[in-house]
């Protein structure tokens, strides 16, 4: 099963800013900066205690062709959350067979992290062809991927961990990455 069509989403932003706020109030002047800076999506995670109530901000704004994301999703409650507010596209730092039917079910983009082959190969027999390499400064940079296009030439990656705005230009240049994200644009 695709991953309801996350390429199409990640192929809109090549970058994709990557922000775990502290506070609601943050959210409104931090998508106005973004889109200042022509930057038109958001991945918040899930590392604080008022990250649904930012990503319920984010998408009350109902900015026209901004797209707004989850990070850091590890369980289904949290699909299922995400589901019912109605965010854009969804993001896990890792693979894991039993979220595998939540993902492929929810009707949301999704990109599942993957930092090895076996890994790769668990989400391939999923029927997905992408994926976030994660965290991409630990476990090989531009070596791993250009290896991994190599032994895995349909699949394509939306690496972060470690990206910078002196690195990230580097990783778009590789033909199996579709975008990056990162928090230094925020």
């Amino acid at each position: 099963m695709k991953q309801n069509n996350i390429r199409e989403t990640l192929g809109k932003h090549a970058v994709i800013p990557v922000v775990s706020f502290d506070s609601v109030e943050d959210v409104e002047p931090t998508i106005a900066k973004l889109i200042e800076q022509g930057i038109h999506c958001i991945e918040i995670t899930l590392r604080n205690d008022c990250a649904f109530e930012c990503i319920e901000k984010a998408i009350s704004l109902n900015t026209e062709g901004f797209d707004v994301g989850i990070g850091t999703v590890v369980s289904k409650a949290q699909i299922e959350k995400a589901k019912n507010i109605g965010v854009h596209f969804m993001v896990s730092p890792g693979i894991n067979e039993t979220l595998a039917d939540a993902f492929n079910t929810s009707g949301i983009p999704f990109i599942p992290g993957i930092a090895t082959p076996s890994e790769i190969i668990l989400g391939m027999q999923q029927g997905w062809d992408t994926f976030k390499f994660f965290p991409a400064n630990l476990f090989g940079d531009l070596k791993a991927l250009k290896t991994y296009g190599n032994v895995f030439p349909s699949i394509m990656f939306c690496p972060t961990g470690g990206i910078s705005e002196e690195t990230h230009e580097s990783y778009l240049a590789l033909k199996n990455v579709i975008s990056v994200g990162g928090s230094w644009l925020v």
